[in-house]
């Protein structure tokens, strides 16, 4: 049984989503040995990949059960047990043709952060920065909307046959101390959502122009790389 898991998990207590050889501390390793100790050994996909520090307050995932394991209430009330720093919201049955990444049809990011220094118990879980205009702010995300090709903007080694990609979102709101931006878009390249971030921050203190951002989104010519710090980031929800 093919069965679709939503999840959350703190990610600075990781180094990203994806397995990797190098380090046992990633969101997927950890998952697949709570899933062998409970005799599990399908493989695990998820909706996409996050970074180190990155966290996720609606990571899906799908993974196919053996036929003895059909009480998911109780299977998530195990996971649960033996997880600390991931949490799974719930687990329920879908087709045996559902991909938690290709059958995705829209991704929504978080990114939270305050104009002064966080609080300790904050550092981990929100960004910094520095005063800054919020008008040019907006009028820099609205650049992004629409399709675009988005090569200079993303990291090398992005698992993808193309760097398009359609952003339906991108806005700016503040409550309290606390400034959010949101991306909604069909998907996202390695670290784009980073770098997108942090070259919109840009034009908000003019350090870069809206002639440069727009050339770079066309491929012109690359004025930044720099990535918004991870800790403030959040993938908020998955929609199919």
């Amino acid at each position: 049984m093919r069965v679709k898991a939503v999840i959350t998990y703190d990610g600075s207590h990781y180094l990203g989503f994806q397995k990797q050889t190098s380090t046992p501390q990633t969101v997927m390793h950890v998952l697949e040995v709570a899933l062998k100790d409970l005799q599990i050994h399908s493989e695990i996909v998820g909706s996409g990949r996050t970074d180190a520090g990155v966290h996720a307050a609606n990571q899906v995932i799908h993974f196919d059960l053996p036929s003895y394991w059909h009480d998911l209430h109780k299977l998530t009330c195990n996971l649960n047990r033996k997880l600390m720093h991931i949490q799974f919201k719930h687990i329920i049955p879908v087709p045996q043709d559902f991909h938690a990444r290709f059958s995705a049809k829209k991704r929504l990011y978080r990114y939270v952060f305050k104009t002064f220094k966080p609080s300790v118990f904050e550092n981990a879980y929100i960004s910094y920065y520095e005063t800054f205009d919020v008008m040019l702010l907006r009028k820099a995300l609205k650049v992004f909307e629409g399709e675009h090709d988005f090569a200079y903007f993303r990291k090398t080694g992005s698992d993808t046959h193309t760097t398009v990609r359609t952003i339906y979102s991108a806005r700016y709101y503040t409550r309290d101390n606390y400034h959010f931006i949101y991306f909604q878009a069909n998907g996202f390249l390695r670290a784009q959502v980073r770098m997108m971030i942090d070259a919109a921050m840009l034009c908000a203190k003019s350090k870069m122009t809206f002639t440069q951002l727009e050339a770079q989104l066309n491929t012109k010519h690359k004025h930044t790389t720099k990535l918004a710090p991870p800790e403030g980031l959040y993938l908020a929800r998955i929609l199919y």
